[in-house]
């Protein structure tokens, strides 16, 4: 079954930085199109990068544009993001994301169980 296990987590102050990993199993990585999501406390779901099968296609929120980094080694089977300039209102229990048909940028079925991520001071 598709697995997908998130970690790099943890508490930085503001303006440091993270690199999150998702370790993907139960399906053939490479084959699709990727997401990073997150939950504040008490909010919604909100997307935040898109990754196509490649790597060669990202699409980052205009929250994080510029700060973040998202790839995928698709030979290991993970995905990265690596968040730099990290502000409070980053803060939020990241999730990575599957997207539900293979090959093209669709709603995803699947996301892990997240990593959460505080900066504070």
């Amino acid at each position: 079954q598709v697995q997908l296990v998130e970690s790099g987590g943890g508490l930085v102050q503001p303006g440091g930085s993270l690199r999150l990993s998702c370790a993907a199993s139960g399906f053939t990585f490479s084959r699709y199109w990727m997401y990073w999501v997150r939950q504040a406390p008490g909010k919604g779901v909100e997307w935040v990068s898109t990754i196509n099968t490649g790597g060669g296609n990202v699409n980052y929120a205009d929250s994080v544009k510029g700060r973040f980094t998202v790839s995928r080694d698709n030979a290991k089977n993970t995905l990265f993001l690596q968040m730099n300039s990290l502000k409070s209102e980053d803060t939020a229990v990241y999730y990575c994301a599957k997207g539900s048909l293979p090959g093209i940028a669709a709603k995803y079925d699947h996301r892990g169980q997240g990593t959460q991520v505080t900066v504070s001071s």
